[in-house]
Parts: structure tokens; sequence; C-alpha cells
């Protein structure tokens, strides 16, 4: 039999256009002998919208946003979504396709989570921790992980005292320093600063995107991610190297120009890689991670790594680095999906084991 398999995509996020970029990808990936593919649709306003069956590949996924799709609101999901409307009965899986906030953050995770059913990636403390740079940044310290120096604010000890907020970076991290939302992926809202113009209108940018922002120390470094995929028994694939041809990987950099080199597998010495992979796992570990993630380091000329970040929904297209390594490591685009949807079973039959009564 098929599996039944729904596609979240979409999102209430500033990452919703990239969700729609991995959604087409995926569908185009997926062998229609083994899976029954159902679109989900979730606008940028929050509106859920579910289409027909998708019998063959498709040129843009904005095709399938409300083609005799069933519009309604996420308080009518469970009954709507996925109650049996058929002999088919529910999904059997659903791929959350979505990036940054309203998806990628454990909301949704949690929401499947009540209704019982298996979900490919990570579940919902993974999913918010990996979401929030400074809780996820504080988790890998408890952890021994080697950091770059960093801070924090909320919005409103800001807008209280801008001065001394600006005071405060230069003073614990000086210049050059990244500005980031503490809550949003794909280089969304980053800036660098080299001096207190810059900075100023960093935090502006930044506060737009999320409530929070961290700010960072700025390191010479080569830029190396190494792709997780596993649940209790993870994997590491072949390292890669990101060569930015700007000051840095941001947004445009990363979906737009492609004025980006990715370097597969990346030149490292074998001491070095098995640092990687130990420090990749240690995080995968520390955050309670499942099914995948792609874990981004800094590596110094001395030798020495820095973990910067992990990402638990990443670029998710076939020339995006998660699926890039994979490929790299001996695993193509469509068998790391079916992968990933028997990774989310296996997890979820390990969750059924589970006693809820005494």
């Amino acid at each position: 039999m098929k599996t039944k398999l729904g596609l979240l995509y979409g999102g209430k996020s500033a990452e919703h256009k990239v969700s729609m970029q991995t959604a087409r990808a995926v569908i185009n990936a997926l062998d229609l002998d083994k899976f029954e593919i159902h679109p989900i649709y979730i606008t940028k306003d929050g509106r859920w919208v579910k289409g027909n069956e998708i019998t063959g590949p498709v040129e843009h996924v904005r095709e399938l946003e409300f083609t005799n799709g069933e519009d309604f609101p996420p308080t009518a999901l469970a009954p709507t979504l996925f109650e049996a409307q058929d002999d088919k009965g529910t999904f059997d899986v659903i791929f959350p396709l979505l990036h940054g906030p309203n998806g990628e953050d454990g909301t949704v995770q949690g929401l499947l989570e009540l209704l019982n059913l298996p979900y490919v990636g990570n579940g919902v403390l993974a999913s918010s921790a990996g979401m929030d740079k400074v809780v996820m940044k504080n988790i890998f310290a408890q952890a021994g992980l080697p950091q770059v120096n960093y801070i924090s604010f909320i919005r409103v000890d800001w807008e209280n005292a801008k001065t001394e907020a600006y005071t405060k970076v230069e003073e614990s991290l000086g210049y050059p320093c990244f500005v980031k939302p503490a809550n949003l992926g794909s280089s969304v809202g980053i800036s660098k600063c080299n001096n207190r113009e810059d900075l100023e209108k960093a935090f502006v940018e930044a506060f737009q995107f999320d409530r929070k922002v961290i700010i960072e120390q700025g390191v010479t470094a080569r830029e190396i991610e190494i792709a997780v995929l596993g649940n209790d028994k993870p994997e590491c694939s072949v390292p890669g190297e990101i060569v930015p041809k700007k000051d840095f990987y941001d947004y445009i950099a990363k979906y737009e120009d492609g004025n980006t080199a990715l370097i597969i597998p990346a030149e490292i010495d074998e001491e070095e890689y098995k640092a990687l992979k130990d420090m990749a796992i240690t995080a995968f570990k520390a955050l309670d991670c499942s099914g995948l993630v792609r874990a981004d380091f800094f590596l110094t000329h001395d030798g020495q790594f820095y973990i910067n970040e992990v990402n638990t929904m990443p670029g998710f297209t076939p020339f995006s680095m998660f699926p890039l390594l994979w490929k790299h490591t001996g695993l193509d685009y469509p068998k790391l999906i079916e992968r990933l949807v028997s990774l989310a079973i296996e997890r979820h039959n390990e969750k059924q084991k589970i006693k809820y009564t005494i």
C-alpha cells in the first residue's frame, strides 16, 4: 500500500517563500508509486487550505494553493484535516515543509503530537529550542560546546535604553559583530556591523522580525557545515564549506542570486572531520533532536571549531546544502526523503511504548 503523506507548506513566516520552493522540490521528487501526496497550504496570514491529491509533477506550487481546495481556519484543523474523510483513513505521515516561526518552532509539532500523528523532523522541544538562537546557545554552553561570544536583548529593554545597549555590545563584543533576530532562519534580518551607525540600523532591522535579538562576536573563519540524520543513533554526512562572495552568507546569496560557492566535501583533515562529527552529534543530542539537522560551524585558521547554530528544518531543495551533503555521502534526494519518512514512523512507534497510566 502507498504511504499517505500530508505535505504542510507555506506558513505565517518571513520564510514563506523558502517553504514554497521546498514544497515544489519535494513534490517532484516523491515516487508516486510509493506515496499518495496531499498538499496542505498555509497562507501568509495563517489560513489553511487543503488541496486535492497530487498525481504528477508540478511546475509551480502556487497552483496548488486554492485549486479546488477547502479553505478553513486553523481551529477547524483537527476534525477537518486529519480525521478520516474516506475509507483510506487519516494520513500515515505529515511532512512539515515549514521554515521559521509558526512551523519550525515547535508550534505545528505540538499540534501533531496532540493528534498523535507521525511527522517528519524534530519534536516540540528540539524545534522550539533550535529556533530560539539564545536558548539554543545556552544549551550548547551547558553541553560544553565552544562558541563565539554573544549577548541578547528584548525589544522593550532596547527601546528604554538604546545607547546603553549599543555601548554594552561594543564593550562586550566589539566590531565586527552580527545582529540577528533570535527566532528566524534563512539569514533573514541579519546584519554585519563595523561601527555604531551600522549597529543602530541593524537593531532596527532585526527587531522588525522578532521581539528578541542576538548579537554575536565576529570571527575570521571558514564556514563548515555537516548534515545529521537519524533518531537515537544519528549519523553524519561528509562536511561542506560555504564560500560567500559577499561579506557574509545572507538571504539573497542563499536563495536569489546564487552568489555563493559550496565546496563538498570540504577540505579538512581526518582529525578535524572527527571533531566536527563529535560536536554535531553532541549538539543533536543536547537538543534531543530527531530526523534531521544541519549543524553549522566556524573553523579558524588555528584549527579551532566553534558551533554557530543548528537548523532543525534546513533548506531542503535538491540544491540546498543539507540534501547536497547527503548526495555526496551516497544518499540521493528521493531516497533521503524516504529515509526521513521512515525515521518519522520509527520515532512515532517508539513513543507509543510510553505508558500513560499508573
